[in-house]
Order: structure tokens, then sequence, then C-alpha cells
């Protein structure tokens, strides 16, 4: 009894010691969070008061719209080059993961590894080179410019990403439908893409992100124009300092496409990230 009352009294401590250390972690992942909320609402008298209790304004979020910083612009740009290059990056993606995953081709690891490669260069190091091209070319401060950056950047990911979906999926379905006289491209589309189409989601909303919250190139490429929501928060700032108050406004603006998408496509989240994983 004194031993089955030690090892209960363990495993208590043990499940105590793990609840707080979730709890931890939880505090460090939100805190943040809701400072940057409270913050959002708060007036400047009340901006360095430590108190969670002040009297809430939504005076930041008008004035993040108006002039000079016209914030509504800048979330615009954003929107429309992370869905520019999702619209673009996806179809494309997912053709060569398929071409990858079905066909044999000579150097096709090396290939691979190739296109894998691609993610580990630093992006300071070919930010000259881009902003060279766009500038010979007239397309700087421009949307165009933005989205084929970004697809540099987010093709490699999606690629690597689908084909491991791809690889789980049978081909006794697409012979069948070739045999029955369907074009390669026509099983792709009737076929395959449907039956990885949790993956697409989950790899759709990866590269939406990653366009998003891109702002080195979009800090060197733009000026006025195309000028995008992480570029447009630095320039909060005047002779009295940092406006915090209208960072933390737009960094709720710039929060809320990200728990949107993961409210309303968890289960894609969950199917998608297994998927891949079960042959």
């Amino acid at each position: 009894m004194d031993r089955n009352a030690q090892a209960r009294r363990r495993r208590m401590l043990w499940r105590g010691v793990e609840s707080a250390l979730l709890l931890l972690v939880l505090f460090l992942i939100l805190f943040p969070i809701l400072w940057m909320a409270l913050t959002a609402f708060k007036r400047p008298v009340d901006l360095f008061d430590l108190t969670v209790f002040f009297t809430p304004t939504l005076d930041n979020f008008r004035t993040i719209f108006a002039h000079p910083w016209n914030i509504g612009q800048t979330f615009l740009n954003s929107l429309v080059v992370a869905g520019l290059t999702v619209l673009v990056s996806i179809p494309a993606s997912t053709l060569a993961a398929y071409a990858f995953s079905r066909f044999e081709m000579p150097f096709k690891g090396a290939l691979f590894f190739t296109i894998l490669a691609t993610q580990f260069i630093p992006a300071v190091v070919v930010v000259l080179p881009f902003y060279l091209l766009f500038r010979d070319l007239g397309l700087l401060d421009t949307h165009l410019a933005l989205v084929v950056v970004n697809l540099a950047i987010v093709t490699p990911f999606a690629v690597w990403m689908l084909k491991g979906f791809l690889d789980a999926v049978p081909t006794e379905s697409e012979e069948a439908a070739m045999v029955d006289g369907a074009t390669r491209l026509r099983v792709i589309i009737d076929i395959v893409v449907p039956m990885v189409w949790p993956g697409v989601v989950v790899t759709a909303v990866f590269c939406f992100i990653l366009t998003w919250n891109e702002f080195l190139f979009a800090l060197i490429l733009t000026r006025d124009d195309a000028v995008t929501l992480p570029v447009g928060i630095t320039r909060f700032r005047t002779e009295r300092g940092d406006l915090w108050e209208l960072i933390a406004a737009a960094g709720i603006l710039i929060s809320i496409p990200m728990f949107f998408l993961s409210s309303v496509i968890q289960r894609h989240f969950v199917r998608g990230m297994t998927g891949g994983a079960v042959k």
C-alpha cells in the first residue's frame, strides 16, 4: 500500500509539473498577443501604464486608416500580393510535385535537392540582384515584382510539401482512368487533386502566410504604391518616437487573416499534415 501511495503521489506530482509547464508555455505564447491587443485600444496617456484597467478607445484604428498612414492601402497590397502568389504557385507546384512523384527522369534526386537548396540561400544575398533586375525592367514598387519574388520563395517549399502528399496516393485510380482514355492533365485535375485536397489547402495556407509576413524584399523593392503591411508598420515613427498604440492596432490588423485561416481550415490542417505521413 505504501508503494502504491508513493507511486500515486509521484504521478500526481509529475502531472502537476506538466500542467505548470504547459501553463507557462501558454502564458509565454499568449501574453504578447494579449498585450498587443490591450495596447491597440489604449490612449497615448495610458500607453506605458501596466494596468489592464483603462478606458478603451477606437481612435487608434481610425488613425491608422487616415492620412498619412493609409494602412488600408498597405493591407490591400498585402492581400493582392499574397493572393496572386498562392494562385500561381499552387497549380505550378502541384504539377511539379506530381512530376517528381510519378515520373522517372535523369538526375531526379539532384534536381529535387537543388530545388530544396534554394530555401537555404539567405534572402539578403539575392535581394540586390532582384533589385537591379526590377530596376532595369521598370518594375520597382509594383505588385508584379513582389509576386515574382515571393514565387521564388514559396514555390520550392510548396513542391516539397505537395510531393509528400502525392507520394501517399496510390496510382491504381490514375492508371484505370488513363486506360479509359483520360489525359494526364485530366487525371491530375479530376482524380489526384481531390485525393490530396487537404494537403493542397495546407500548402496554400503556408504559402499565404510566408508571403503575408515577408518583409525584406517588400522593404527594398517598394516605396509607395506597392508597400505591404509589414513594411507599412515600420512607418509609425514621429518626433515623439515609435507610436506603439498605432503599431499595436496595425499588428491586430495583420493578425486577422492568420486567425481567420486557422479557424476556417483547422480540419484541413489535421487531415493534410497526417495524410502525407501515411502511405
